[in-house]
Order: structure tokens, then C-alpha cells, then sequence
């Protein structure tokens, strides 16, 4: 008897599949779960110990340029036209119409008229670069300096600018910068913390604690409070009839307990967190006490950062004490300026100069200072804020009240030491300094380019959140910043 092998065989097939436990739903179930056998071996074990967080110096991906960091935050937007980046193009539309579009945060203010610096610019070091007579001190240490004036984060409000340039994105509630680089690398001093924030006297800038947070990281990462004036760290020092022996037997006992009531509660980092500062704080009754006595310095050294005057004082303090923690090995320092300080949306034909006075001396001194010391090398020194200003007038109700809004589409910031190139300008904005036209650096890309100085791959350096890795650019488009590289 003749057989159709072909129908026989499909159709032996068909009857197999329906009649077996082998049914079409049950190869797809065997085929996910041979799937998920080979997705699972690719899942990373969680750890066999608890996991531990800590300050101790950490390795690197690749050899650093930079150990420490000070970043001199002003907050508010300085105006880039004024300061940085010469326009003389405005100059033939001064109080004209703007020729172009503008983006205008403040629409009930904004004007159209445009507004040339009233300031000369000269001319500056051995590489010509071009300043403001406002800040003739930053002008002395041009030839230290990488000034970039085509910064862009593309965010017109002061909150979410300061999230993009100190967290790496716009939205709240993420790690700054400092708590990153701690977190990555630790640091060398052991009896100061490794994070330190020297606010301002007048008040908090915008976002207050949210400058030095530890976001969604350890809290043993979050930064520590410097005050402007003394007690500059508040409770640090025991009363006086419990110093010394009765002090170290209590704080025998404590560590004690601490330790056994951590070993009942693994994994628990802000436990751990607590825990650690309560020891550094013991420490730091001696060391932080020295390291914030600037009376030890010389003279010549207060009169550099400009302490014997008024004007200069708390900033030229704050400035010697950033370089005298980063000099004991301190990791991250950042001394801020007050709220809206450089805010300039009326009146700034006499608030700029005054916001430069305050400013200027301490922060090329800063420069100076390390440099003397041999540290400036391995020290990155930042400057700048969230935004710069737009080329027209705000609040145009006669000259002595007229100001600039915001502009976050071409500013200028610079850095100084920690392998960045002296004497260098990158990128440039248009004519009226509205928007970056070549060379810009992104909130992302200035980040990138900082990590790899630190000796760390920003895709690297990461942290389990929710069983996921989060990073400081979180994958965002960057680039290393190669030309501002020494």
C-alpha cells in the first residue's frame, strides 16, 4: 500500500503535539525556562557578606591627574558678558532692538533692548586672554587658568541648572558631585571628613542642603557643614568636666555597643553611616579645630587672600580654609556663595562690581596659594555658577535699576590645576554671548571630563539602586572634554 510520507509524518506530528504532554504550550513553557536558565547564570550572586561602605582611599580605573577638588560655587549666574566674554559686536546695538530671537525666562520684565558691557575688557598673562577690569586679581592667573565660554545645561531656572551642573541631571533628590568623588575615591584624610561644604554668612544658596547631599548613596557621603563664623562646626567639643579620661572611657564604651548593635542589623548603611561619624567626630576634636585655625598662617598669607579687608574677609577666610582641608587631605570642598548672590536682574551696574570685590582677590589667591605649594597640580580648582545672563535689558525703568535675565544656552565658568591646561580659552558663543555656537560643553561632558581626571570611567563608577546600576551621568550623551586637557 502506497503512503504519502510527507502527510503521514505531518500528520503524525499534529497528533503527537496534541496528544502529549508536549502540547504547544508546553514547549513554549520549556523554552522560557531554558531562557531564564541562561539569563540567570548572567545574574550577579548577591553578596555571601553584608556589604560595607566606608572613606578609606579606593582604587582607581586609570592613574588620576587629580586627588582633591575645590569648586568656588557662585550662585545666581554670573554675567559672562561682563566678566568673561567680550562682545564688542554689542557695542553698535547698544539700547537698539536685538536682532534675533530671545528666550526669556522672565517675560513680564523682559526687554528687547540690548545691553553692552559697560566695562572694558584687557587683555591678560602670557596667553592674551581677554577679562573684565571687574576682576583684575583672576586676571593675574590667567596663565593657570581654562576658561570655558560655552557652557551649556539648556535649563533656565536656578534650581534645575544647579541640579544639572552639581547632580548631573535636572531632577531633585540626586547625589552631588562631591559625594560621588567620595564615594569613588574615598579619601586620604582620617580624622576630617572627606566632603566639606563652607557656606556663606549671609544665607543658604538655592536648594539649601540639597548643594551637599548624599541623594540616594550612603549617607556617609553626604557633606559636612562648615560655618562662616565660630564655632564653625557646631557641638564639636565635649563640656569641660568630661574631656579626657572620662570622655575616652565613654567613648570606649559606645564604640562597644555600637559595634554590637550593628551586628544584629547588617546592611543597614545609615546605620553604619551614624556609627562612623560619631568616631571621626572624636577625632575631629583636635584635627578640625587645627585645620580651621587660619591664625596660624602668616601675614603675608591673609593679606594675599585679602582678610584685612572688609570687603574680601569671610570669602578670603573661606578660601584659605578650602586650601588648608585639601591640604590635610580632604577630598571635595565647596564654598558657596549667598542665595541669588550673583542674581542680577535689576540694579547691576552697582551689584556686579560689588559681587566681584568680594570674590576676586580670594579666589586668584586660592589659585596662587596652591600653586606655591606644589599643589595646584593635583588640585582641580572650579569657578562659576548655574547660568550666565542674557545680552538684553531686565527691568528697564531707567539705568541705575536695569539687569539681565537668565541665559543657560552659553556661559562661561573656569577651572584651574588637577591636569586642566593653563592659559587656555575654549569655545565661543555668538556674537551677543545668547547661545554657544562652537566648542560646548555640556553639564554632562564637564562631568565626564572631571571624573576622568579623578582616574575614574564615568560608566564605571556606579552604585545598586533597585537592582539597578546608577551613575552620576546615569547614561546621558557625554564626551571627555580632550582639548581642555594639559
Amino acid at each position: 500500500m502506497w503512503i504519502d510520507m510527507n502527510t503521514h509524518l505531518q500528520s503524525s506530528r499534529r497528533h503527537f503535539l496534541a496528544s502529549s504532554s508536549f502540547s504547544l504550550g508546553g514547549l513554549a513553557l520549556a523554552k522560557m525556562l531554558r531562557d531564564d536558565s541562561v539569563s540567570a547564570a548572567d545574574i550577579e550572586k548577591p553578596p555571601l557578606e553584608p556589604i560595607t561602605y566606608d572613606t578609606l582611599p579606593k582604587e582607581t580605573h586609570h592613574p588620576p591627574r587629580a586627588k582633591a577638588m575645590i569648586s568656588l560655587w557662585m550662585q545666581g549666574g554670573p554675567s559672562h558678558h561682563d566678566l568673561f566674554d567680550p562682545k564688542p559686536e554689542m557695542t553698535k546695538y547698544d539700547g537698539k532692538p536685538f536682532p534675533g530671537e530671545i528666550k526669556y525666562d522672565n517675560a513680564a520684565q523682559a526687554s528687547s533692548k540690548v545691553l553692552a558691557s559697560p566695562w572694558t575688557f584687557s587683555k591678560h598673562g602670557e596667553c592674551g586672554m581677554e577679562l573684565s577690569e571687574l576682576i583684575p586679581h583672576i586676571g593675574e592667573i590667567a596663565d593657570d587658568i581654562t576658561l570655558v565660554r560655552a557652557t551649556q545645561t539648556g535649563v533656565n531656572n536656578h534650581g534645575q541648572s544647579i541640579n544639572a551642573l552639581n547632580t548631573g541631571k535636572t531632577q531633585a533628590g540626586r547625589p552631588t558631585l562631591g559625594s560621588w568623588l567620595t564615594y569613588g575615591l574615598g579619601s586620604e584624610a582620617r580624622d576630617l571628613p572627606a566632603y566639606m561644604a563652607l557656606i556663606d554668612p549671609g544665607q543658604l544658596p538655592v536648594l539649601g542642603v540639597e548643594n551637599w547631599s548624599n541623594g540616594w548613596l550612603p549617607s556617609l557621603y553626604q557633606g559636612t557643614v562648615v560655618r562662616p563664623q565660630e564655632p564653625r562646626i557646631l557641638n564639636l567639643d565635649a563640656p569641660a568636666h568630661l574631656r579626657g579620661e572620662p570622655q575616652d572611657k565613654a567613648l570606649s564604651l559606645l564604640q562597644r555597643l555600637n559595634e554590637r548593635h550593628l551586628v544584629s542589623r547588617p546592611g543597614q548603611h545609615d546605620l553604619q553611616a551614624r556609627i562612623s561619624t560619631y568616631e571621626l567626630a572624636a577625632k575631629m576634636q583636635l584635627s578640625a579645630t587645627e585645620a580651621l585655625d587660619i591664625s596660624q598662617e602668616s601675614k603675608a598669607t591673609h593679606q594675599m587672600y585679602g582678610i584685612d579687608d572688609p570687603a574680601t574677609r569671610d570669602y578670603g577666610e573661606r578660601c584659605l580654609i578650602a586650601r588648608r582641608l585639601v591640604e590635610r587631605g580632604v577630598r571635595f570642598v565647596q564654598v558657596f556663595t549667598q542665595n541669588q548672590f550673583w542674581d542680577h536682574h535689576g540694579s547691576i551696574l552697582s551689584k556686579l562690581p560689588a559681587s566681584c570685590k568680594k570674590v576676586d582677590k580670594p579666589s586668584a589667591a586660592l589659585v596662587k596659594d596652591l600653586k606655591q605649594r606644589g599643589l595646584l597640580d593635583e588640585t582641580v580648582v572650579h569657578w562659576g555658577g548655574e547660568m550666565g545672563r542674557l545680552p538684553v535689558i531686565q527691568n528697564d525703568a531707567g539705568r541705575k535699576k536695569i539687569g539681565r535675565d537668565h541665559n543657560t544656552y552659553g556661559f562661561s565658568m573656569w577651572m584651574a590645576g588637577g591636569g586642566f591646561k593653563g592659559g587656555y580659552v575654549h569655545g565661543e558663543t555668538d556674537d551677543f554671548g545668547h547661545k554657544a555656537v562652537s566648542g560646548t560643553v555640556t553639564h554632562n561632558d564637564y562631568h565626564a571630563t572631571l571624573l576622568h581626571l579623578f582616574g575614574l570611567r564615568h560608566d564605571e563608577l556606579t552604585f545598586k539602586r533597585n537592582n539597578q546600576d546608577r551613575s552620576l551621568l546615569d547614561g546621558q550623551p557625554c564626551r571627555i572634554v580632550d582639548e581642555l586637557l594639559a
